[in-house]
């Protein structure tokens, strides 16, 4: 099925109230239907050709939070000529491998606007078509350059080393980044920030159906959040509420902002 950081955070978002959403991918020519359907579904996208489309399998346990995946087929890397007539306010990087998005890439796009990662992509090295838990050797060159970072428990482990969130947040902002996002599954998470933490609740879902996507939709109702000028804590708490959404069905989230705010305890 159709799946990945664009496909996920895509479908996420519009069913809230933005308007202003481009997406950008790197497509085969035999997938461009999948592009077809959600231009469809009124999402604006942008392709850029690539040789192959990323295919990646994913094999979960009892455990929702731990997964196993391979990848069959990469796509091609982004590049700073393929990305010069993109502008926006903020762009989110969902890379879902280390070679995605170089240091140059970065390091131009964050010229353009407040950058966003999700660094799962940046640790994780193919071999034999099995995906592996790397560092990011570019680490201290790129996160300078980045605004908002998101990891969650196991990659923040090997980005920074440290089990303990509070001491890993700390770690990263002192490589540059302006807001560390840790998601930490059924702990909730937590958001630091101009010297200040945020502990976000995880709300109870009603059952744990699928949580391929759940990391790409809660940096959908953060950065959502945070762009109409909601607090740490609140785009946290929103953020949290998409994800006990989404882990009730297969599929990207498919709610209203109403579930959302009742989830998440927020009045009208």
């Amino acid at each position: 099925m159709p799946g990945g950081t664009s496909f996920y955070f895509a479908h996420a978002i519009k069913h809230l109230n933005a308007d202003d959403f481009l997406l950008v991918t790197a497509l085969a020519d035999p997938d461009m239907e999948i592009v077809e359907n959600i231009r469809k579904e009124g999402i604006n996208v942008k392709v850029l050709p690539s040789t192959h489309s990323v295919c990646f399998e994913n094999i979960y346990g009892e455990n929702q939070n731990e997964r196993t995946q391979r990848v069959t087929a990469k796509a091609d890397p982004f590049t700073v000529e393929g990305l010069q007539d993109i502008n926006a306010r903020i762009i989110h990087l969902g890379s879902l491998l280390a070679d995605d998005f170089s240091l140059d890439v970065i390091k131009y796009l964050s010229q353009k606007a407040l950058l966003s990662v999700d660094v799962q992509g940046f640790l994780r090295k193919v071999e034999n078509e099995k995906v592996l838990p790397v560092d990011w050797p570019e680490k201290r060159k790129a996160l300078k350059y980045i605004h908002i970072l998101k990891a969650n428990e196991a990659e923040m482990e090997v980005l920074t080393g440290c089990t303990e969130p509070h001491e890993a947040a700390l770690m990263i902002a002192d490589w540059g980044v302006k807001e560390v996002l840790l998601t930490l599954g059924d702990k909730g998470s937590l958001i630091y920030s101009k010297g200040q933490f945020h502990e976000i609740p995880a709300y109870p879902a009603l059952q744990i159906v699928d949580a391929t996507g759940c990391g790409d939709t809660y940096m959908v109702g953060y950065l959502y959040m945070r762009n109409k000028g909601a607090s740490y804590r609140e785009a946290g708490c929103y953020a949290a509420a998409m994800c006990t959404i989404k882990l009730q069905s297969h599929g990207p989230f498919s709610g209203t902002e109403e579930s959302i705010k009742t989830v998440a305890g927020v009045s009208k």
